[in-house]
């Protein structure tokens, strides 16, 4: 039955009917304007770059919706819908534009369908774009050997799906080829290595951009350039626009835009590890555990029924309940302690409330480190944070420590089983001032559970370094310290005031401040 439906859909998308509804027509007609708009931007000029969009009908699923792509080798700007090819989800040509007369070359599908088709099947796009503008080809060039464009602290990084002005934003980059289409397993290779972008760079020509629709993909795609251009100025400047506060460039080993070494010389003048990274704990190792315990944990569960009151209905609140209620569905059939059911909507608001305050207060006394508590503690911070009702704490040595490394060129990174938000507060209102300036993002448990091998293997990925071994990650916890050993990180355990003890004989090197670094 569901073969014979999805025929039925199939056969339906192809009809000459529907080719000539008005969705595909409407479609065409966008992608017209588009690249009219696109060619005043410089992205489209020569007959280079292209754009694709799929056919979005609410009736048919997006893998199965018609694409509409521009043709290759004509004048961008003077294109009208006509011109324009449509195609079936699997990248059958459906349909042809007329030939036009002399002096105008024979209709072309574009050169770049088999990487848009790789786009649609990897990341569920609803369009794509082609870029030839200056800045994606220049600022791969700045650097030659560089794999990745990296950028952070700028405010258009917002533009793009999944960032904020905190993180940092990475692009891979991959090499150019003679012909197009020889480009398309390096661009799959880098869209499965790269899970969280929506982007990649082909040095010395352009770049592809998808989102889930073409105002998404579009929006991307200005933001993208806005930042390559910005890079480029920054450059020309002397400024590294990789590093938090945009500093001056640093040089080594002839190369642009490195952090410098940060080993140690010992009496027999032998570098120690070369660290172009430090991913830094927060409990017991930039901040004192009492200060998560005695006042953060209690500020949450003291709250959580005033925050959720007064923002039940904002779609943040919902939808941190969806997550709780589905966190509270599989503790109450694994017979987690503490677990009672929620009711459902009609039970009225403060029934609803009622269930989650016994539920969140339950998961705060275990000190469980999971998603849906952690969103809704991060919310209810938030709230405490800017009405002054908390200020984050760290120790005195953190400062100057985190200034001194970012001078020096090294990136510093968090790592936490708190929220991104939550750490984002803590180091945004310390009892120093905003100490984000000196911080190039941060990791929760969204990249795994701190004591498995593979968040390190993933966060090793996401950093930039060419070795594992080129990353020193700094925690309290043995655990941890394992398991970033296993992945290849260089790790030292921190020992505060307040932090539990450790096994006999554990084997790593231990520090009581960040000046022993």
């Amino acid at each position: 039955m569901a073969a014979t439906a999805l025929n039925g859909l199939k056969m339906a998308t192809t009809s000459q009917a529907y080719m000539e509804s008005k969705p595909v027509n409407d479609t065409r007609r966008l992608l017209a304007d588009l690249c009219r708009q696109f060619y005043g931007l410089g992205w489209v000029s020569g007959t280079g770059g292209s754009i694709t969009i799929k056919v979005h009908d609410d009736s048919i699923p997006k893998p199965e919706q018609l694409i509409v792509m521009s043709p290759s080798g004509v004048q961008k700007e003077r294109m009208v819908p006509e011109d324009m090819y449509v195609l079936s989800p699997s990248g059958r040509i459906l349909s042809t534009p007329s030939p036009k007369p002399y002096p105008n070359k024979p209709p072309k599908c574009s050169d770049c369908a088999p990487l848009f088709l790789k786009a649609y099947l990897m990341r569920n796009a609803g369009a794509v774009i082609h870029s030839h503008g200056m800045e994606s080809c220049i600022v791969t060039m700045i650097d030659p050997l560089s794999k990745e464009f990296r950028i952070t602290h700028m405010e258009m990084i917002k533009g793009i799906q999944g960032h904020g002005y905190y993180d940092e934003l990475v692009v891979p980059i991959i090499e150019n080829t003679a012909h197009e289409r020889e480009l398309t397993d390096a661009l799959a290779e880098a869209i499965e290595a790269y899970p969280k972008t929506t982007a990649v760079l082909v040095r010395n020509h352009g770049i592809y951009i998808w989102g889930d629709s073409w105002i998404n993909a579009k929006t991307q795609a200005e933001c993208y350039h806005y930042l390559f251009d910005a890079a480029i100025k920054l450059y020309q400047l002397g400024f590294d626009w990789s590093t938090p506060d945009h500093g001056p460039i640093r040089k080594y080993g002839g190369r642009t835009n490195m952090p410098v070494k940060a080993g140690s010389i010992n009496s027999n003048h032998e570098t120690g590890p070369l660290r172009r990274c430090i991913v830094l704990d927060i409990e017991g190792t930039t901040t004192p555990i009492s200060f998560v315990t005695d006042v953060l944990f209690p500020f949450a569960r003291d709250n959580v029924r005033r925050h959720l009151a007064a923002t039940y209905e904002t779609d943040e609140t919902q939808d941190d309940i969806k997550l709780l209620c589905a966190q509270v569905q599989n503790d109450l059939e694994q017979g987690v302690v503490g677990a009672v059911p929620i009711p459902p909507d009609d039970a009225g608001k403060e029934e609803v409330i009622a269930a989650l305050v016994a539920n969140v207060e339950a998961m705060i006394k275990a000190d469980r480190k999971i998603t849906s508590l952690k969103q809704l503690q991060g919310h209810i911070w938030r709230t405490g944070f800017e009405n002054k009702e908390l200020k984050g704490v760290v120790f005195e040595d953190v400062p100057e420590a985190l200034e001194k490394w970012h001078a020096s060129g090294i990136k510093v990174y968090i790592y936490s089983s708190g929220s991104r938000l939550a750490q984002r507060l803590l180091f945004g209102y310390t009892n120093y001032g905003d100490l984000r300036k000196y911080l190039c993002g941060f990791f929760d448990t969204a990249v795994g559970n701190k004591r498995e091998t593979k968040s390190y293997v993933e966060i090793s990925e996401s950093v930039g370094v060419d070795r594992p071994s080129e990353i020193l990650f700094v925690t309290d916890i043995y655990q941890e310290a394992v398991a970033a050993k296993a992945a290849g990180l260089e790790v030292i355990i921190s020992i505060r005031p307040g932090n539990g003890p450790l096994p006999d004989n554990h084997g790593f090197k231990t520090i009581t401040c960040f000046s022993e670094i």
